[in-house]
């Protein structure tokens, strides 16, 4: 893989890009893409041209399953800038590995919807799982950390049965051939089975702020590079406002980009818009969803406990002046 860059008068990238990086073209690295939505601003921008205005030739996606993958695959690439899970980057850089968090990504968990059976009437209310077989990710993922945070709130720990059930699919087939009561799926995947099943509630109803994911450089490319990762916030920052403004069409490109029925990506992105509060950050930080996570993390015990400095991995002089945090806070 390599990177073409075209030559824009306005901007500096080009001659920065060119002089370190060879001419071809690039695939971007993005969690989840294709099966979640954080990568949807990306398919916007590339399809509107927003990486070209900035010189950029993105040509496709390169995704993974999440964590640790997508974090070697950004390492890994001649372009070293990518779309993480928050948890996936606090372990790295516990780990040692020299990368910067330079934009916010998604700012809520209101992609994942818990549901049952459609004829199953037992499950109505939290209070209903008592006794009850609960379905979540993996241990020391976000649905770990999300169900483990509401039976907490709710006097239920100890009381539910909580088991791994691995992939969406997997879960969906649980809850289907009675493996468990209730689990999770995620959009676009939702959209498609909403019709078999019953939706009970949605994360963002116990967990309303919480940072999913965060834009990540490695920081020796990010310190010769610094222009061209700018371009890319705004580029992704446009993909976002024309989400918001033209959702139909938004969906058109997403199901495009995605392999999915168009009515299944409008379906995803009006939930998801639906929503209270805010999904897709324009590239702006929310520490208090970031400390969220972090707390959810030390509650399933997937890091250490104590402080965090965000600052020591956190660097907002990449974004534009009006995205910028008043007072970064630790």
């Amino acid at each position: 893989m390599s990177i073409r860059v075209t030559r824009v008068a306005a901007l500096s990238v080009a001659v920065l890009v060119v002089g370190t990086i060879s001419a071809a073209a690039v695939d971007l690295n993005v969690t989840h893409f294709g099966t979640g939505m954080y990568g949807v601003p990306y398919a916007i921008a590339k399809e509107k041209g927003y990486f070209k205005e900035i010189g950029l030739d993105v040509t496709g996606f390169l995704t993974s399953a999440g964590g640790g993958t997508t974090v070697r695959n950004v390492l890994a690439s001649e372009l070293p800038y990518g779309e993480v899970a928050l948890p996936a980057v606090i372990a790295a850089v516990q780990q040692g590995v020299e990368m910067t968090i330079v934009h916010a990504g998604v700012l809520s968990v209101a992609d994942q919807v818990w549901f049952t059976k459609k004829g199953d009437e037992r499950i109505r209310t939290v209070q209903d799982l008592k006794g009850k077989r609960l379905g979540y990710s993996s241990p020391k993922s976000v649905t770990d950390m999300v169900t483990t945070m509401m039976l907490d709130a709710n006097g239920l720990t100890g009381q539910v049965e909580r088991l791994s059930v691995g992939s969406i699919g997997a879960g969906v087939t649980a809850v289907r051939e009675g493996g468990v009561d209730i689990t999770y799926a995620t959009q676009p995947v939702w959209a498609k089975e909403k019709n078999n099943f019953r939706p009970v509630f949605n994360s963002a109803d116990w967990a309303p702020r919480v940072t999913q994911t965060v834009g990540v450089v490695g920081t020796d490319f990010l310190k010769k590079n610094p222009d061209l990762i700018r371009g890319i916030i705004q580029a992704r920052r446009k993909g976002v406002e024309f989400i918001k403004q033209h959702p139909d069409e938004a969906a058109t490109i997403m199901a495009k980009e995605y392999k999915i029925d168009v009515a299944i990506a409008k379906a995803a992105i009006a939930d998801i818009l639906a929503v209270k509060g805010t999904y897709w950050s324009a590239g702006d930080f929310d520490y208090e969803g970031m400390n969220v996570m972090l707390k959810g993390l030390q509650l399933v015990k997937a890091i250490s406990a104590g402080p965090f400095d965000w600052s020591a991995i956190v660097d907002e002089s990449y974004l534009p002046a009006d995205l910028k945090s008043a007072k970064p806070r630790n």
